[in-house]
């Protein structure tokens, strides 16, 4: 009878053991932003691919609408404190941890958010891009340049001289100061009060992020012109990447860098232009697409912004350098 109960024990031993070892390791992914196209294009199938990609060995849940925390500029800390285990990070918001991203926010570099994505990760797969390692980096992103919004203030680059913008950071500051206006700090649930009270003459922003925070609602006029590329990224705790087994780790790779940039490319590139026709077709709005000639004329100024960065120091300089010979071989394939 005792051998009996003895295997029983070790037989259940046994089973509570492979029961253990099938759980998978849950990791919690902190998205501050609303649900719309970036979590529904990107972050949703980056989530679903990696978890059937693991069978069983971790499960990513994402914790949407700032359920973690909403506060964009406390993301990356969040991830270093293991409040979350990956979060998508506005990098210019993290408030200097990201200092080598600073490149990739310089005012008239890329033409779009294809080229400032593709860039951008090349960069960071080349190890340009230092300062990350407290974090194992799924993807890098950008933008593409963000442009003026007002309420009818702004139509032409001649227009900006004198104009009271809202900035998104200091090198957007700076640029906005070059173009002659005057670079205001907001943060974004400031932006829709101040402009309906007239606070600021405009505001700098992207298509998605007008309608996605409701600045669409008090701007009716959009001088859609090239000003500072806005880095975004999925940033994952490095000591927790390094402890997942090694399905997880492999999965997670498989899915990120350029699949990252190409997911975003595909679903964000053709919403951002989907989202400029929808403000076109609008008779309530005027839409004013800057000429090639007002382009040069903007690009001319920030020549001072990008001189004045660079010569902080001697990492700017190899920083910038890397940069202008990335964008140049991407414009030659």
């Amino acid at each position: 009878m005792k051998v009996f109960r003895s295997g029983l024990l070790l037989l259940a031993l046994l089973l509570s053991s492979a029961a253990a070892q099938a759980e998978p390791v849950k990791l919690r992914f902190a998205v501050f932003i609303p649900e719309g196209p970036t979590y529904s294009l990107l972050l949703k199938p980056f989530v679903e691919a990696v978890n059937k990609e693991a069978k069983g060995a971790i499960q990513i849940e994402i914790f949407g609408n700032g359920a973690l925390g909403r506060n964009p500029v406390q993301q990356a800390q969040m991830v270093a404190d293991g409040v979350a285990d990956l979060a998508w990070v506005i990098l210019p918001q993290s408030r200097g941890r990201f200092r080598d991203t600073e490149v990739l926010e310089l005012p008239g570099v890329f033409r779009d958010l294809e080229e400032a994505t593709n860039v951008s990760t090349h960069l960071l797969k080349k190890g340009h891009l230092q300062g990350f390692d407290e974090y194992y980096v799924v993807g890098l992103v950008g933008t593409g340049p963000t442009s003026i919004h007002s309420r009818g203030q702004i139509t032409s680059f001649d227009a900006i001289k004198g104009k009271k913008v809202r900035a998104g950071g200091a090198i957007e500051s700076s640029a906005i100061r070059a173009m002659g206006g005057v670079p205001v700090g907001l943060t974004i649930n400031e932006i829709v009060e101040a402009v309906g009270r007239g606070n600021v003459d405009g505001i700098t922003a992207l298509p998605s992020t007008l309608f996605d925070f409701g600045f669409v609602s008090v701007v009716n006029t959009h001088y859609f012109t090239r000003i500072g590329n806005l880095p975004m990224a999925i940033l994952m705790n490095k000591k927790k990447f390094d402890s997942l087994p090694i399905e997880g780790q492999d999965a997670i790779r498989k899915f990120s860098g350029d699949w990252i940039a190409q997911k975003f490319n595909a679903g964000l590139g053709p919403y951002y232009l989907q989202l400029v026709k929808q403000l076109q077709d609008d008779p309530k709005r005027k839409v004013v697409i800057a000429s090639d000639a007002e382009i040069a004329q903007a690009e001319a100024s920030f020549r001072t912004v990008i001189d004045e960065w660079a010569a902080q120091n001697d990492r700017n300089k190899v920083l910038l350098k890397s940069l202008i010979d990335e964008v140049a071989t991407l414009r030659k394939r």
